[in-house]
């Protein structure tokens, strides 16, 4: 009796562990062979205390909400550090694919050479990761494209000759800002040539007004001088400096080159604010709220549309791709300084005042209540 009570209880014992090992299983595995408890596509972008990046985020998130794949987003919050942090931690999990927008184009590098080593494909999203073998592909808008129509803007919207122009860029360390920059000064370049315009701000541009193609060293040396480093407080204090030291005759109407909206809005409360200045036309990027609302209130006189639900579509798309096992489709390539990345580039769109309500509330980008004014 007693050994067939012991039969039973081994019996009872190993049908527990089976059903163990069984919901263990179910957890970590789907049908399929994928790990449901793994992260599909891990994201990381470089802040959330600007409104484009927590628009994207959204919106990343959405674009996978019909998918068997799954997202983790993290941002790094201006630093690097934290960053590599981000990127070490999407790793761990197991992810696939990484798609991310670099803090620092040159200190991204290390990141993703972590996760290249992983066999995990990497997106470089919006802004380019230099100098580094391990960036498969390159999700952006033409950025050559945005500086040009920034420049040709300030073309278009002034009259008569000597007009004085304020140039500001982007962060050094993001190789968009030097693709803006190259992309307006190629437009701006002849019209600073001819007596149109008359740099007030920057000497190193000043002494480089003849020079139609710059190397990099040439705008690392102008950006040295009017840097923003896309901060709207360190734009303000630029401007500021930039004003206080001007003379009667670099005021009066004038053209302003702004990397961003949220700079551009920094820049324009400054200009606005001195006497001297009797009118400005400035320019921007990301078709910001609040930018949108300053374009319709007269205080800001362009932004460059970059619909960030095309370019999140995209990114996405081809992450879904790489992991459905499919090559993705691509348009150029971008030399990073170490490899040419296979990229495909997004169209962008010039909104002012006549437009913005066809571009941006028609399209259902924004919506009207969102706004005053129009």
């Amino acid at each position: 009796m007693k050994k067939y009570l012991k039969a039973i209880s081994f019996v009872l014992v190993a049908m527990m562990l089976s059903g163990l090992l069984a919901a263990c299983n179910s957890e970590s595995s789907s049908g399929d062979g994928k790990s449901s408890s793994k992260v599909s596509v891990g994201i990381v972008l470089p802040t959330k205390d600007e409104p484009r990046w927590v628009q994207d985020e959204k919106r990343f998130k959405d674009a996978l909400s019909d998918s068997e794949y799954t997202t983790e987003i993290l941002f790094s919050q201006g630093s690097s550090a934290k960053e590599k942090e981000n990127v070490e931690t999407l790793i761990s999990k197991g992810i696939q694919v990484l798609i991310i927008s670099p803090q620092d184009g040159d200190a991204a590098a290390a990141a993703v050479e972590s996760a290249k080593k992983e066999g995990i494909t990497v997106i470089s999203y919006d802004r380019l990761i230099t100098n580094t073998d391990a960036v498969d592909y390159y999700v952006t808008f033409d950025s050559l494209a945005v500086g040009a129509a920034q420049g040709q803007y300030l073309i278009d919207n002034v009259e008569g000759t000597n007009v004085p122009l304020y140039l500001y860029a982007g962060a050094a360390s993001d190789n968009n800002a030097f693709l803006f920059f190259e992309g307006a000064w190629k437009v701006l370049q002849p019209k600073i040539a001819d007596g149109t315009f008359t740099i007030a701000n920057s000497s190193e541009a000043e002494a480089l007004k003849d020079t139609a193609e710059l190397t990099r060293d040439q705008m690392s040396k102008i950006l040295g001088q009017v840097t923003t480093n896309w901060e709207p407080n360190e734009a303000k204090n630029k401007a500021q400096t930039h004003l206080t030291a001007a003379s009667s005759d670099m005021k009066g109407d004038i053209a302003i080159l702004a990397p961003n909206d949220g700079t551009a809005r920094s820049i324009a409360d400054v200009f606005s604010s001195d006497g001297e200045v009797s009118s400005y036309v400035i320019s921007g990027q990301d078709a910001e709220k609040a930018s949108i609302q300053y374009i319709i209130d007269g205080k800001q006189s362009m932004t460059v549309f970059k619909d960030v639900r095309t370019l999140v579509k995209d990114a996405m798309g081809m992450a879904i791709d790489i992991l459905d096992g499919n090559t993705p489709e691509t348009t150029g390539t971008y030399d990073n300084g170490e490899v040419k990345v296979k990229a495909k580039q997004t169209d962008v769109i010039v909104v002012d005042e006549e437009n913005v309500k066809s571009e941006l509330i028609d399209s259902g980008y924004y919506e009207a209540s969102e706004f005053t004014g129009l």
